[in-house]
């Protein structure tokens, strides 16, 4: 019985984290991992955080409180004193019921004491253990593994993941991530991506000790931020970032993290210092310059090294990074500056196309940041002026407020010059990066009672230089807007409505290129709910419309029906997706999240003409150990080829096999 207990409670700890992801999921790239806030979430839901005794720092690793909550929560607290029943919440302002709905399963106000003493008896006999191991293959035969000339996959198509975690309560961590992609060697080593840490916390003043791996964010992502990282989304007040500081790192992605050695150390009374160092090799195409010297004009961030080419450009540029970051945080105040270098092993030269004329170039960047938040009554104030030496300037403010008890409201500028330098930039902007762009968003979030709530956002901007094609200045804009019922805990509604008009060069063939205005356009209805406490239920209708110049306009549409099958005490929960989706090309596509293995996310790309079907079955072996099985497959009409280049798969079928095996100890 108590295997079942634990079986049933663990589910039941996924859905709450699952219900999280998928609501994040549509605000990222589809190729995000997001492995470090599954990590997060998983742990505070198997510890919580004692609401009575936490900090503003451990609260922003929560995605769904606003740095507006945060503040609120502190400031009730100041002048209330501590929390008697975790639904006082409720009495917050800001905190609407789903917002503490979210919350209450990763909080409590109990004191445990278990963990306090840090000793090698302890970190023994107290520590969480975690075993993940995962094989993923697509199982027809793409183009790239036949024996073609020139470039081709050397390895083989089987995909492998191997993470080990352990954690000693809140104070003490470390973990390995060893990963293959598809197509890549084994070689002489198994796997062709290593990465791990040790991490310590709480310690006095050193608050954070990492060595190997980690991330950094501060400010509002302009000056210093690697790792994870959300843009704009139906939760306007998403528009301003959380950062966490000094993180160890624990994901698959090859690119954005960090490897030496950082702290954050407490220097004086509300004054604390991350120095960190990091000294990497980067993958790179280079070539050399009239004198002979190895040059590159970009940085390769896929890392796959599956092809002659990507495996000679592999870790071919050496990184070395060396700064500080600086805050003052007291009361409702907070200060922050970053002063940090970096050097390359080769110089960065700048490319031949015109929209690259601003683009760094050389050996070494110094890049310096101010930051601030300051938080009065019911308004926070944030915002970050950044510059690279050398190059342009860059700053963002803005403002969260809280209008009444359920209307608050998201106002930002951002100022991007076409000529900031930044290799380590993820501010909020319509680009892929902080750059070139100057942006004006506002946004509003309604919540008139605990059944329905509104969402609203604008966002216009220019690009006051060239883009890749886009041989003019040109400018844009983005309007949402999303409602959402919820009667009860089993049934929700969602109606929403999304447009965006951007400018490109025209498709004519013309003898110079004059810009077309670019819009798309999406509309989303869907539906969840529960039939008992086995079985629930999603069903999505989505449109999609696409439209450049003086071209027809295209109509693409998705529908599908989502069955899940979670029954308490069970030793098997599942569940399947049948979908049928049609977009007249790529232009038209529409995304989907999509259920996965645990710390695995799929988000569905559906273009083209098709059904659609997956399955995801896991097993509760024992008590500590789980396995996930998953099949999923595309059936395209109409067509002889799926895939490009060395993608490609004959036929019009696509289909992957997955498995994992989860052992904790």
């Amino acid at each position: 019985m108590i295997g079942s207990v634990a079986n049933a409670q663990t589910s039941e700890q996924e859905n709450d984290i699952r219900d999280i992801l998928e609501s994040m999921a549509e605000n990222l790239p589809d190729d995000y991992d997001m492995s470090e806030l599954v990590d997060v979430l998983a742990r505070y839901r198997r510890h919580p955080i004692n609401l009575n005794h936490t900090s503003p720092e451990e609260l922003k690793t929560f995605v769904f409180l606003s740095p507006l909550q945060i503040s609120n929560f502190f400031a009730y607290l100041k002048e209330n004193g501590q929390l008697a029943d975790v639904l006082e919440l409720q009495s917050i302002d800001g905190f609407d019921v789903k917002t503490v709905q979210s919350l209450l399963p990763f909080v409590t106000l109990t004191h445990n004491s278990e963990y306090e003493q840090l000793n090698f008896k302890n970190i023994f006999k107290s520590g969480e253990n975690d075993l993940m191991i995962r094989f993923a293959q697509t199982l027809q035969k793409q183009k790239g593994f036949t024996d073609l000339p020139g470039n081709r996959y050397l390895g083989s198509p089987e995909k492998f993941q191997t993470r080990y975690r352990y954690n000693y309560s809140t104070i003490l961590s470390a973990a390995i991530t060893l990963d293959k992609d598809a197509g890549e060697k084994f070689g002489g080593k198994p796997f062709d991506f290593y990465a791990g840490n040790v991490a310590f916390f709480k310690l006095g003043k050193l608050k954070k000790l990492v060595l190997g791996d980690y991330t950094l964010q501060f400010g509002q992502g302009l000056t210093l931020w690697s790792g994870f990282s959300f843009g704009k989304g139906p939760d306007v007040t998403s528009v301003a970032k959380k950062d966490l500081g000094l993180r160890p790192y624990n994901s698959t992605n090859e690119y954005s993290f960090f490897r030496g050695v950082s702290a954050t150390v407490t220097l004086l009374k509300n004054v604390d210092i991350t120095p960190f160092v990091s000294f990497r090799n980067l993958d790179a195409s280079q070539k050399l310059d009239p004198n002979g010297d190895l040059v590159q004009s970009t940085i390769n961030q896929t890392g796959l090294h599956r092809t002659p080419s990507e495996i000679k450009n592999k870790r071919v540029l050496s990184q070395r990074l060396f700064g500080a970051a600086i805050q003052y945080a007291q009361n409702e105040f907070t200060l922050g500056a970053i002063a940090y270098r970096s050097h390359y092993g080769n110089s960065f030269i700048t490319q031949t196309a015109a929209y690259d004329q601003y683009s760094f170039t050389g050996k070494s960047l110094t890049n310096l940041g101010l930051f601030y938040n300051y938080t009065y009554k019911n308004m926070y104030l944030y915002g970050e002026g950044a510059k690279g030496l050398g190059g342009g300037f860059a700053y963002i403010n803005g403002l969260l407020i809280s209008l009444s008890r359920t209307v608050s409201a998201a106002l930002t500028y951002r100022n991007y010059a076409k000529d900031y330098h930044n290799f380590f930039n993820q501010g909020v902007s319509e680009s892929s990066e902080a750059v070139n762009e100057k942006g004006l968003y506002a946004g509003l979030n309604v919540n008139p009672n605990k059944h329905w709530a509104f969402s609203f956002y604008g966002d216009y901007f220019r690009f006051p230089w060239l883009k890749y094609r886009v041989d003019e200045p040109s400018k844009g804009y983005e309007i949402l807007s999303q409602a959402v019922y919820m009667p009860s805990k089993g049934f929700k509604a969602l109606l929403r409505f999304k447009t965006e008009r951007k400018q490109q060069n025209t498709d004519l063939d013309v003898p110079v290129n004059f810009l077309d205005d670019v819009n798309k356009t999406g509309y989303r209805a869907e539906i969840n709910w529960q039939l008992n406490k086995s079985w629930s239920f999603q069903n999505r209708a989505e449109i999609s419309q696409f439209k450049k110049g003086g071209a027809d306009r295209e109509f693409g549409y998705l529908v599908y029906q989502d069955v899940d099958y979670s029954p308490m005490f069970s030793k098997i929960t599942a569940n399947i997706r049948f979908a049928y989706f049609n977009t007249p090309s790529y232009n038209s596509r529409i995304y989907a999240y999509e259920d996965d293995v645990l710390y695995s996310f799929s988000f569905g790309m559906y273009s083209g003409k098709g059904f659609r079907t997956y399955l995801n079955l896991k097993y509760n072996l024992a008590k500590k150990l789980n396995i996930w099985l998953r099949y999923g497959l595309f059936i395209y009409k109409d067509v002889e080829t799926v895939g490009t280049y060395l993608d490609e798969i004959k036929g019009n079928k696509k289909s992957e096999s997955k498995i994992q095996v989860r052992y904790q100890f």
